[in-house]
């Protein structure tokens, strides 16, 4: 099913946008098509940070004993953020194994990419989606270009992603 909490995340997001974008209603309404055409419900992931977004964190709170974790910065202004995100759905869906934890760098009222976030500063993301991945034990194994290179072996493995 979907998440309606971070359907109405996004929602909001994108309407903040509508005051300064002209575009930002197409935008809504692709966003809602791509949640509901893409089969979004087949797994459910919360943002880790929906009462603080674009503020720091410890991602180690996030972590999931016993599983990989994989920590997901993304932004509701990113088109590739918002693709990816019905395909991270699934895949939480296919593998068990796997805690994905996405966590907004937007701060409340900024339009566009929050690059100066206190969010983004803390983790020094420079391109979003950014990934970092935890080993069950809770050591970061990779993050950046190489969490990104396994996480599309994931999504390629999965079958969801060519």
């Amino acid at each position: 099913m979907i998440d309606i909490h971070q359907l109405r995340h996004y929602v909001k997001a994108m309407s903040r946008a509508r005051k300064s974008l002209a575009l930002s209603q197409v935008l809504v309404a692709l966003l809602v098509l791509a949640f509901f055409s893409s089969g979004a419900g087949a797994g459910t992931l919360l943002d880790a940070n929906p009462n603080n977004p674009g503020q720091t964190l410890d991602v180690k709170s996030l972590l999931v004993k016993g599983k990989t974790t994989l920590i997901d910065f993304y932004s509701p202004f990113c088109p590739p953020c918002v693709r990816l995100a019905p395909l991270m759905a699934k895949l939480a869906k296919k593998r068990p194994d796997l805690a994905i934890k996405k966590v907004n760098i937007n701060r409340p009222g900024v339009n566009g990419i929050d690059w100066r976030s206190p969010l983004a500063q803390q983790y020094q993301i420079r391109q979003v989606p950014f990934f970092m991945i935890f080993n069950p034990q809770g050591q970061l194994v990779s993050q950046g270009r190489e969490a990104t290179e396994t996480v599309g072996g994931w999504l390629q493995e999965a079958g969801l992603m060519k």
